[in-house]
């Protein structure tokens, strides 16, 4: 993690805190410039998901002077190379791993739809992983039809837990089943608790802006949910050093899951097999699921 790129005040603590990294995760934390060095004042992660698909508004959030966490869709146009710029700059990186919603929208490569065989859900979640270097977790992209099904739920947990990586319930519906089958398969996770741009102005994303900063303050802790519109690029870019007046931690997800749990690492003890990125296209994949169809049919 490149520390020189925050400002002075806090990089004393992210330099703290590196020393509890372990399985490969480095947990990045900044504190408001007025927090007790002895003390964790509430604190936010924030992370951006449906990355890759805009190289431009990608690199304007990469440019945002905190530790944020940026979720990948896979086999994007840019995803590769906005995740390892995301890894460089000190960012987090994860899978936003699309799944079926309730208005049946389309989802694009990968997407897990109602009705695949275990075979299909392993292979599509594990090639995404691969897709995305430097992955630290997981997160559903739509996910309203597919997160209440128990069956599926269990095939994606099943592939996600022989990784060293976590799991963010997006929360797309209430009635989500995935935190507690994450939680079964013992994959350190979590909830998102605000969406920052369900509406697309900027009255609608400081509305939720302000509401998150409420619920770190009542909570102790929050985690938000954006994406990459220009409407929420533009706002963060102008409002993150709000959270510094308000005394708001700002946290990668891994480092608020480890805060939460008071621990120095997600899987102590844990023999985990490494993802092993692929160059591999969604055209070689596609063909190896139409192999795979064949040869079980």
């Amino acid at each position: 993690m490149n520390l020189d790129r925050y400002p002075l005040s806090r990089r004393r603590v992210v330099r703290g805190l590196l020393g509890t990294a372990l399985s490969g995760l480095a947990p990045t934390l900044i504190f408001p410039e007025k927090a007790w060095a002895d003390s964790i004042p509430p604190t936010v992660a924030i992370i951006i998901d449906d990355m890759g698909n805009s190289e431009a508004l990608g690199n304007q959030l990469l440019g945002i002077d905190y530790p944020m966490t940026f979720s990948f869709l896979p086999f994007r146009p840019f995803a590769r190379q906005l995740a390892a710029r995301a890894h460089a700059l000190g960012h987090e990186v994860t899978l936003h791993m699309p799944m079926a919603s309730v208005h049946d929208l389309k989802l694009g490569a990968a997407g897990l739809e109602p009705g695949m065989d275990q075979l299909t859900v392993t292979t599509l979640v594990r090639r995404s992983l691969q897709d995305i270097p430097h992955v630290q977790g997981v997160n559903n992209h739509m996910g309203s039809l597919l997160t209440q099904e128990r069956q599926p739920m269990e095939w994606v947990m099943r592939e996600v837990s022989r990784y060293p990586l976590y799991f963010v319930d997006s929360l797309t519906i209430a009635s989500s089943v995935a935190a507690d089958v994450a939680s079964e398969h013992r994959i350190p996770n979590m909830t998102r608790d605000v969406f920052l741009d369900d509406i697309k102005t900027p009255a609608g994303v400081d509305a939720q802006f302000k509401r998150l900063i409420r619920l770190a303050k009542e909570k102790g802790s929050a985690v938000a949910i954006g994406h990459p519109h220009p409407v929420t690029v533009e706002y963060l870019t102008r409002h993150m050093r709000d959270l510094d007046r308000e005394g708001i931690a700002v946290a990668t997800a891994s480092s608020l899951w480890q805060m939460r749990n008071n621990t120095g690492s997600m899987f102590a003890g844990e023999q985990k097999e490494t993802v092993i990125q692929s160059q591999a296209s969604w055209r070689d994949v596609s063909h190896e699921l139409r192999s795979m169809r064949r040869s079980v049919g």
